[in-house]
């Protein structure tokens, strides 16, 4: 009998997740139902947005539940099909969960294009990390030539490709990251015209001195100092795309807003949250730039792939730590 090993939400995290959240389970597979597709996971995304959803409070989705399995992205290929969309062999993408097998309907799967990409493109470039850069910039930042474009987070999945999009698109573009390492690799390998490492820069001077014409465009990713660094150079009508706010998942206590809040108003700021699954309709027209910009090599991406499901929380926490190098995702299973 084929094992499903998988980890369930068992408590609500209090600040950094810890494995005493979860519990590891193991089991049979129950049988299929019709319209229902049995997939074997092969990579599992880690992304910011799982911290959010082990919460108890809803925000743009419901929590999970406890005692159930953890939710996730994942890419797998389809072992059982009782939908005639899918087939065995079949490789798809779909909230697959933190485990081994999973039985979805037909309609909560999306099957992969064949493509001579690497079946992990689907998670760094051509998934919902790629779909939240491209519509977070292209959409609600609206980049023009010649402006000046800003991201924190910038050698992470999202803020790596909004940068290359945004000089695809001929903007000027500064990344905010953690270590002389990651800004190394934005500017020589990503072509980003500056970066700003905030672990051993004065961030606000180093805007000064990278942005001397202002900023019209902040990708925000991180929230905390560095935004109330950031607003303080911003240019009249720009805009902020509200990705993510990662310094403050795990706080416990109440953070304060940004100090430099005024400026919102004085510049006639436009500030604007998303989230990807507003445009999953909208998917086609992102993948069609998408898909020739990376096998051009316009677009690159970095990956941080680590090895074994019984290590998924401890790499989530990675992400919040700056541990990680590139999109992190985890590899469950073999490709075949």
């Amino acid at each position: 009998m084929t094992v499903n090993r998988q980890w369930q939400l068992v408590s609500r995290p209090e600040g950094r997740l810890e494995e005493s959240d979860f519990k590891w389970v193991e089991g049979g597979l129950d049988p299929l139902q019709q319209g229902q597709v049995r997939v074997r996971v092969i990579y599992l995304s880690l992304d910011p947005a799982n911290r959010g959803w082990a919460n108890e409070e809803p925000s743009y989705r419901e929590p999970v539940q406890l005692n159930r399995v953890m939710d996730g992205i994942a890419v797998g290929q389809v072992e059982e099909s009782k939908h005639s969309g899918f087939k065995k062999g079949d490789h798809v993408q779909g909230l697959l969960g933190w485990q081994e097998y999973a039985a979805l309907a037909g309609e909560q799967l999306t099957k992969l294009p064949e493509l001579p990409v690497p079946l992990t493109a689907y998670l760094g470039v051509l998934g919902h990390i790629g779909l939240t850069a491209y519509f977070g910039l292209l959409d609600v930042a609206d980049p023009k030539e010649g402006e000046t474009l800003v991201v924190s987070a910038a050698a992470g999945a999202v803020g790596s490709l909004v940068g290359q999009i945004g000089k695809i698109k001929g903007c000027r573009v500064i990344g905010i990251a953690g270590s002389g390492e990651k800004c190394r690799w934005i500017t020589e390998d990503l072509g980003f015209d500056a970066s700003i490492n905030y672990k051993s820069e004065d961030v606000y001077e180093r805007l000064e001195e990278t942005c001397p014409q202002g900023i019209d465009i902040y990708f925000e990713n991180v929230g905390g100092k560095i935004l109330d660094a950031v607003l303080a150079r911003m240019n009249r009508y720009g805009r902020i795309p509200v990705c993510g706010l990662i310094s403050q998942y795990n706080a416990t206590e109440p953070v304060p807003g940004p100090y430099n809040f005024v400026r919102i108003l004085t510049q006639r700021l436009k500030v604007q949250g998303f989230i990807v699954m507003d445009y999953l309709n909208r998917s086609d027209e992102a993948f069609q730039h998408l898909a020739p910009w990376l096998m051009e090599g316009r677009l690159k991406y970095r990956l941080d792939v680590r090895e074994g499901l019984q290590n998924a929380p401890q790499a989530l926490n990675d992400l919040f730590e700056g541990a990680n190098q590139g999109k992190l995702i985890l590899q469950v299973g073999p490709e075949s």
